[in-house]
């Protein structure tokens, strides 16, 4: 009986430390879904009418009005070893001086880099027209009277 017994105790423990060291996951952060996300228009939702669509984030530019910046993570602790990040995404809405969301952008993390997922940008931006189409296009725009006093 005493062996049954020794044996039954045993198995408990055995069970009991395999349990122990099974991985715990945790999310951090915030990061909006997919389908609320998808609301948002690029060029004309407000920075009032994204709060109400997606929230406020827990992070914003440094420049204010700069951008929102959702962050989320998932962490794996595993026993007594170090807990380790296995996913990170970071959703980057940016605006225009007016308060009108010019970007959206999804990054991951994948082996340690940041990885774009999506990007959603309006179009039509100065910055997409090289130095040299920007010189020439402003050659007609001055006259001789604006460089000789």
């Amino acid at each position: 009986m005493t062996a049954i017994r020794n044996l039954v105790v045993l198995a408990f423990v055995a069970v009991l430390g395999l349990a122990a060291c099974s991985p715990v996951y945790r999310n951090h952060g915030f990061i909006p879904a997919p389908e609320d996300l998808s609301q948002v228009v690029v060029g004309q939702t407000t920075v009032d009418e994204l709060a109400g669509l997606i929230g406020r984030p827990s992070a914003q530019g440094l420049l204010t009005g700069s951008g929102w910046y959702y962050v989320g993570s998932r962490w794996r602790h595993f026993g007594a070893l170090e807990p380790r990040e296995i996913n990170r995404e970071v959703v980057a809405v940016s605006f225009t001086p007016g308060g009108v969301v010019s970007n959206v952008e999804r990054f991951g993390l994948e082996r340690g880099r940041v990885v774009p997922l999506s990007r959603r940008v309006t179009e039509g931006s100065v910055t997409e027209i090289s130095l040299i189409g920007q010189l020439l296009g402003n050659l007609g725009n001055f006259q001789a009277a604006d460089i000789v006093d």
